[in-house]
């Protein structure tokens, strides 16, 4: 087996052990990317001469000594460009760590490559980047999901050992399920937002891309807690999130939500679901059928409530601070529009145009005030489910990944791809995605994730869950042709 191929698990003890070296770790890693990743693309840049110092002192006795992790390109780093994939920022290098990227390197981890992303999170498919779109490793002529896609791909094509990326409505777990690796969203306030790039304050959350549960753990114990340069993060203890790895199921109940198994999910796609949940029964788990009635308003509600917070957020990339500025404006207000048209993409500006449009005058209280309301609503509906169930379990997406280009000329088709997983950000709960089998397309196995909802703070809970069905199947050992 390749250094590569390793967990972090894995990799921790074989440098505990003096078999190898941080340095020799960062050299296999690097070589593994220069093989793979011209045909996976999910890398924007990376810095080895500055990872090769830090792994000259990287200290192997810490949590994460000595252990490389990829950062989606929307999460500082000093000294490191942060483009969000978009060309606005193509020239922005960032003058300080993200609070997340502090923590990495407090508990000895060395931050390593920028992944590519849809421009600003905004997308299902990662094939909105200003920088070309990112292959999923099982399958090149498909999309590896989004935004987070490059984050997925290159852990799933063992160019990484974990990733960092960012969840707004499902831009972790989507891409998790269709690449076929661990994908974990906090809940939110539990990871720090400082130094994420912002697209809609209320939903964004920071979270792990991982080959295992376990790494998800190691990763969440690192990142979580308190920041005081974060106002909407939360002053709760931080547990070790490994502890419950490997205690049985027995007692446990998971709700099965029926809004979640409608017409028009993949049929190898529910099959796979429906044999995880019988895994689950078998494993000691009850199941319960549970209702969360709001769920069909959850897209509509996101669209509003996300683009009006993209809206005001990216209002600060005007040319004059910092990021793309046009040429030669006659005047201030032509230099805001000018530099704003040739930096954005055409998805980021429909967002921006929707969301200034239900924050406008006369608007305000048909659409955004009504969908703060129906938020509320759907956050009650998980409340009441989990009075319940212990968490709930559903498919990740509808359908394994699809074709590149199939849904780039029809945005709500697009935005549909995310239906599983918008509500659990609306409702600031915890979720995580899971390999649980495969679906066949043109002589291709694609991979299929199994989501996975828990209660407020309790990502304890959902990973000992999660890790008890990882350790009865073969699925996460899977590894694409690449």
């Amino acid at each position: 087996m390749s250094l590569t191929s390793l967990s972090i698990a894995e990799l921790q003890q074989k440098l505990r052990a003096g078999e190898t070296s941080p340095v020799e770790v960062l050299q296999a890693l690097e070589d593994r990317i220069a093989q793979v990743d011209p045909q996976i693309h999910g890398y924007l840049s990376r810095d080895f001469a500055a990872a090769s110092a830090a792994a000259e002192k990287a200290d192997v006795s810490l949590p994460l000594g000595g252990v490389p992790i990829a950062i989606k390109d929307v999460i500082n780093v000093i000294g490191e460009p942060c483009t969000c994939a978009s060309k606005i920022m193509e020239n922005y290098r960032s003058p300080y760590d993200a609070t997340v990227i502090r923590k990495l390197r407090a508990a000895g981890a060395i931050p390593f490559g920028r992944c590519n992303l849809d421009e600003f999170a905004m997308g299902s498919s990662t094939e909105n980047s200003a920088f070309g779109r990112t292959m999923n490793p099982w399958d090149f002529d498909r999309v590896p999901g989004g935004s987070s896609g490059g984050s997925a791909a290159v852990v799933a094509a063992d160019e990484a050992f974990a990733a960092l990326g960012s969840d707004t409505g499902g831009s972790i777990r989507q891409p998790a399920a269709l690449c076929g690796c661990v994908g974990l969203k906090p809940t939110y306030g539990r990871v720090s937002r400082f130094g994420l790039v912002a697209f809609a304050s209320s939903l964004d959350q920071i979270g792990p891309f991982t080959k295992t549960v376990r790494d998800s753990g190691l990763l969440l114990n690192a990142i979580s807690g308190r920041d005081p340069q974060d106002s909407t993060s939360l002053d709760e203890p931080v547990p070790d999130y490994t502890a419950l790895l490997g205690q049985d199921l027995r007692g446990l109940k998971l709700g099965l939500p029926r809004e979640y198994f409608i017409d028009g999910i993949d049929p190898q796609v529910e099959s796979a679901i429906r044999a995880a949940i019988r895994q689950y029964e078998s494993l000691g788990a009850e199941i319960v059928e549970v209702s969360l009635p709001h769920t069909e308003h959850a897209v509509g509600v996101y669209y509003i409530i996300a683009t009006a917070e993209a809206s005001a957020n990216l209002a600060r990339f005007d040319g004059v601070r910092y990021g793309h500025r046009t040429e030669i404006p006659s005047t201030l207000i032509e230099q805001y529009g000018r530099s704003r048209a040739e930096g954005f993409g055409p998805e980021v500006k429909r967002r921006i145009i929707l969301g200034t449009y239900v924050l406008s005058s006369g608007y305000y209280d048909a659409y955004y005030l009504r969908a703060q309301k129906v938020r509320t609503l759907i956050r009650q509906d998980f409340t009441n489910a989990f009075e319940k169930v212990d968490a709930l379990i559903c498919p990740t997406s509808p359908e394994a990944a699809f074709k590149a280009g199939d849904r780039s000329g029809d945005p709500l088709k697009m935005y549909l791809a995310d239906i599983f997983t918008i509500a659990a950000n609306l409702a600031g709960i915890c979720g995580i995605s899971i390999p649980c089998g495969f679906a066949e397309a043109e002589g291709k196995r694609l991979p299929v994730g199994l989501q996975l909802l828990g209660r407020p703070f309790e990502e304890a809970r959902l990973l000992q869950i999660a890790h008890a069905y990882e350790q009865s199947t073969e699925w996460h050992k899977a590894k694409p042709g690449v």
